[in-house]
């Protein structure tokens, strides 16, 4: 839990190694903590040092230190001497395909240059396991139809690539990767699933996170979820991307502001059903009974199918905890899991009276690692490969839960635990940091391990 300065943007290099009409791909490791569990080319940041070095490849559009920061991640994460193939005569050629930028919604942020590199013989590989958990060779088409079939988790700049060379394999001049350029009128769109549309908006949530995401899902009934923009601004915005998307209905994962600003103009303004669970719609009316006016609302409860996506249904599944109405969507081949509010990819949750209950918070986060999604996919960051961040948050939940009964059996209040659980975190936080001690205490005493 912290306050920060918008996410530095850094240099980095990939590399998409071509051979006999095929490209390799990488598969990232879920505990990686940017683009988790993504299919990717190789590659990573430019270091300062690599300004320094030298080296065989030669690439007019490219400077040295990107040529030389290629050479050494393709190094350290596939094993392969690129320098020593160029002196052997098995590079027969490296351009730049084009060059992206890393969306605000990350926590890490890169300014990618993706080069093409033609290797005359597919060479051996060593991979670099802590990075990657496999690597694969394959014509793009072939990979461009893994895509297709919702299986594949791609950032966009790979998912262009791919595209580009599926169309040509040959393609070696500069593809347009970086999304930012093609929604300059509108709110941008990240599709890192087939069919599954991500539009980060601008709104008023807890720092450090500035958007939540939406999501745009359906074959033929389209349904925005969670749409929230942070002024008139950004919902005219969201609105021209919606006219030439089209909408069909939105749906709220629960009744936090940053989640449903502006959602029930949105629904007005399109005459479209609002959809949310009966204790979304009646926490909403307590903090502002004029929120519906004269929509159309639709209640969901767990199991009801909310549209298709791929031709197979969406469903709705309880997530309380957080919010005691939190809904998510998953479909029935568990490709994807929007779990809201459960986890976030930036920042912390926060668990707070009177809506969240870190007893149920617990018994959800279990819930959803025993259902095993492919990909999870938060309202603020990046969607993720299978559950490790799930795992990884529940784990650290449990520590610090023990850490609060230890100072409690020590005798310390609640605002004494904080800046011994919290060192380093920037006070303006210390007031949430505490819902979350308060929600701790009152979970143990609710199982009587603290006095009531």
């Amino acid at each position: 839990m912290s306050v920060t300065k918008p996410a530095a943007i850094r240099d980095a290099v990939t590399a998409v190694l071509c051979c006999a009409g095929e490209i390799l791909m990488v598969r990232r490791q879920p505990q990686l903590p940017s683009f988790a569990g993504y299919w990717a080319f190789p590659g990573g940041k430019i270091e300062a040092e690599d300004a320094q070095g030298v080296t065989r490849l030669v690439c007019a559009e490219a400077e040295t230190r990107v040529l030389v920061g290629i050479v050494r991640e393709v190094q350290e994460e596939l094993g392969l001497d690129l320098d020593a193939l160029a002196a052997a005569g098995q590079v027969l050629a490296v351009r730049v395909l084009g060059e992206a930028t890393t969306p605000p919604i990350a926590a890490a942020r890169f300014r990618t240059r993706f080069l093409r590199i033609d290797l005359a013989t597919k060479p051996a590989l060593a991979l670099d396991t802590r990075e990657h958990s496999e690597a694969s060779w394959a014509v793009a088409g072939g990979w461009l139809a893994r895509y297709q079939t919702g299986r594949l988790l791609l950032a966009p700049p790979t998912l262009d690539t791919v595209a580009a060379l599926a169309a040509n394999t040959a393609r070696d001049t500069v593809i347009d990767l970086d999304t930012d350029r093609d929604y300059e009128d509108a709110c941008r769109v990240l599709e890192p699933l087939n069919g599954l549309r991500i539009i980060p908006v601008k709104s008023h949530t807890l720092p450090p996170a500035t958007h939540t995401n939406a999501f745009l899902i359906g074959d033929s009934y389209k349904v925005l979820v969670d749409p929230s923009p942070a002024d008139r601004e950004e919902l005219a915005r969201l609105y021209r991307l919606l006219d030439r998307v089209g909408v069909d209905e939105v749906l709220l994962t629960h009744h936090h502001p940053d989640h449903r600003q502006f959602a029930n103009e949105i629904a007005a303004h399109y005459d479209i059903p609002l959809a949310l669970s009966d204790t979304t719609r009646r926490f909403i009316t307590a903090k502002d009974s004029t929120y519906f006016g004269e929509l159309l609302l639709r209640t969901y409860v767990e199991g009801d199918v909310v549209t298709r996506w791929l031709g197979e249904p969406v469903r709705v599944v309880p997530v309380p905890g957080h919010d005691a109405g939190q809904i998510a969507l998953m479909p029935d081949s568990k490709s994807w899991f929007i779990v809201g509010d459960l986890i976030q990819g930036i920042g912390t949750v926060v668990i707070a009276k009177p809506e969240g209950h870190m007893g149920t918070y617990f018994t959800t986060l279990q819930k959803v690692i025993d259902l095993d999604p492919a990909v999870i996919i938060p309202s603020h960051g990046m969607a993720m490969g299978s559950t490790y961040r799930l795992q990884e948050t529940l784990k650290h939940r449990r520590l610090r839960e023990a850490a609060v009964l230890k100072l409690h059996q020590d005798g310390k209040s609640a605002d004494e635990m904080l800046p011994l659980l919290y060192q380093g975190v920037d006070s303006r936080l210390w007031p949430l940091a505490r819902m979350n001690i308060d929600a701790h205490l009152d979970k143990l005493r609710d199982e009587g391990l603290i006095a009531a």
